[in-house]
């Protein structure tokens, strides 16, 4: 490491004009959550693998302060010192079919040149990845746990482009595109595009006819006057180096347009998304079957069911259970379902004292071992063809203590609170986010993280704009007829033990018996199929309302799932879901 900051700081100190700092962001140029293993560069100077976010913009405003100046080198002065980096992949760009998109790239493409239009602009850069996968109906395997592609994309009132290194791009591929009226590009041109852009000349570069100030469709319009001439980015996803190529008082700077249309699931993606949901919770319980009898074989545990200390066992090395071979597990079962084609996020698989790490990750050779006394918390999903899954649940195979039975009764009742609500249209995630909180305020506990967020129609896992969370930013986007969210409530007590309930939902209309001020209602659907441990519920706590639900919801599990059951798993799924009372 100190090598490679001496170098990184030589070539520092020789760079014109001389670097005093060089900021290096956990990011790539696309700004995504996920990146791939040549964008590690972060990771790559520093060792760090934690969670970080920043923008150039708040850098600029910060450093000017201190009349210091953000410079923009021309290369990537990491890069240069990383004489191992992964070389960059090829893998081929996917065409995402219409039984599973249920919408043509040719009326999202219509629906996002009326949005220019009715903001003044004459083209759009798109930088967020999973933003070009949607609109084009692309997906691939460029960055893990995310079927998205490593590409750009410029779309104008008359043209659209792809910016992706032609060689991943089969001729299947290119002529479906080419249909679709877009053209392609290599993947570095798109820094020459976007000046281009700027200057009023890509569309006339392709020949397109174009106004003085923008593109104008009606060529007897007086082009001054009546056509657009802003360049619509998204100042969260859009790196540094394209905006640099723009008009700053030419552009503007909003959310994209697209992060909503893609947010507001068509028909057919809700279809995919509740087939996925349901193969997934099928993958789900035969884990906990095959967990359930391991650790009562291994470790003399009491099992899922009954209430008991471990009895120690000897065991062999090689039958011990670790968080992540447990893992591993899980996704064998996901593997062999329909439709699979990877995790959405690496598994957070962890035993007692881990499972208080909100975002911990189990790595094979520091991993803790299964104990049949602790709570054990998984929270994993999986990718579809058809949709993205995520689901938390949180399971004891001993003798849970009352304070845990308390906490997790408490994380239940706020998850149920949330999932039953009703709500009118234009509430955002904000002001629900307090229902999932509520049962735990009431012992004086609370978690520090957002309470849901969207899924993707098999895309990214955490997808906005909306979310339910106390941050201000949850302000922004109303939540709407359509939407997936999660609720996913927990509580974490340090050194000791976390829990979480999660389950994906779908915003539907609500069913209320009035409609007052006519602003029409919305609740929620549930498109998460796994039972709650009855073990770790404190039956006592829970109103009779909320002992309804679950005997409720456990009939649909029973009901759902029962088609992917062999005998002994549906057995299983049968005592995991029978009715309970106070």
């Amino acid at each position: 490491m100190a090598d490679i900051l001496a170098a990184l700081r030589s070539l520092m100190a020789s760079h014109s004009p001389p670097l005093d700092a060089l900021v290096v962001p956990s990011e790539d140029y696309h700004q995504s959550e996920y990146v791939s293993a040549r964008d590690k560069r972060r990771e790559f100077v520093s060792g760090f693998t934690g969670s970080a976010v920043d923008t150039a913009q708040r850098w600029e405003r910060a450093f000017a302060k201190k009349q210091q100046k953000l410079v923009q080198t021309s290369t990537n002065l990491v890069d240069e010192v990383w004489k191992n980096r992964p070389p960059a992949e090829t893998n081929p760009v996917n065409l995402h079919p219409l039984e599973f998109a249920g919408r043509s790239v040719a009326e999202k493409l219509k629906d996002l040149r009326l949005k220019l239009k009715n903001e003044n602009a004459c083209g759009i850069i798109i930088t967020a990845l999973d933003e070009v996968a949607w609109l084009y109906n692309i997906r691939g395997s460029d960055v893990s746990y995310c079927p998205v592609v490593h590409a750009f994309a410029i779309v104008t009132l008359s043209s659209a482009f792809l910016y992706v290194d032609k060689r991943k791009v089969s001729t299947k591929v290119s002529s479906s595109l080419k249909e679709s009226g877009i053209e392609i590009r290599e993947y570095g041109v798109v820094s020459s595009d976007a000046a281009l852009l700027a200057s009023n000349q890509l569309d006339q570069d392709k020949g397109v006819n174009a106004g003085v100030n923008g593109v104008c469709e009606d060529k007897t319009v007086e082009a001054e006057e009546n056509c657009n001439d802003l360049i619509w980015v998204d100042p969260g996803s859009c790196c540094y180096a394209l905006f640099s190529k723009l008009d700053a008082d030419k552009v503007l700077l909003q959310q994209s347009p697209l992060a909503l249309a893609k947010a507001l699931k068509n028909s057919v993606e809700l279809h995919g998304l509740r087939n996925a949901h349901i193969r997934d919770g099928a993958a789900v319980v035969q884990f906990l079957v095959w967990l359930d009898k391991k650790m009562q074989e291994i470790y003399g545990a009491s099992g899922y069911f009954l209430e008991g200390e471990g009895a120690s066992k000897k065991r062999l090395e090689t039958e011990k259970l670790t968080e992540v071979t447990v893992s591993d597990k899980l996704e064998g079962f996901r593997a062999s379902k329909e439709h699979f084609r990877g995790l959405s996020f690496p598994t957070i698989s962890s035993v007692g004292p881990n499972a208080a790490i909100i975002h911990y990750s189990p790595q094979a050779d520091t991993c803790a071992e299964l104990d049949p006394n602790s709570i054990y918390l998984f929270d994993s999903g999986a990718q579809y063809l058809d949709g993205t899954t995520d689901i938390t649940r949180t399971v004891h195979f001993g003798k849970p203590s009352a304070h845990e039975k308390a906490c997790y009764t408490a994380v239940l009742k706020g998850h149920i609170a949330l999932g039953n609500a009703r709500f009118p249209n234009g509430t955002n995630g904000h002001a629900i986010d307090i229902l999932a909180r509520v049962p735990l305020w009431r012992y004086g506990l609370d978690y520090r993280h957002g309470t849901g967020h969207g899924i993707g129609s098999y895309l990214n896992v955490h997808e906005g704009p909306h979310l339910i969370s106390f941050r201000p930013q949850a302000r922004n986007v109303p939540l709407q007829v359509s939407m997936t969210v999660t609720d996913e409530p927990g509580y974490y007590e340090d050194g000791s033990f976390g829990i979480r309930l999660e389950n994906v939902l779908v915003i539907k209309e609500g069913d209320t018996e009035f409609n007052f001020g006519d602003k029409g209602y919305l609740s929620f659907e549930h498109i998460t199929w796994a039972p709650y441990q009855i073990k770790l519920i404190d039956l006592s706590i829970l109103t009779p309302e909320e002992i309804e639900w679950v005997n409720t919801y456990h009939s649909k599990c029973r009901e759902i799932l029962a088609p992917y059951m062999d005998k002994n798993q549906m057995e299983w799924l049968k005592k995991a879901t029978e009715p309970v009372s106070a």
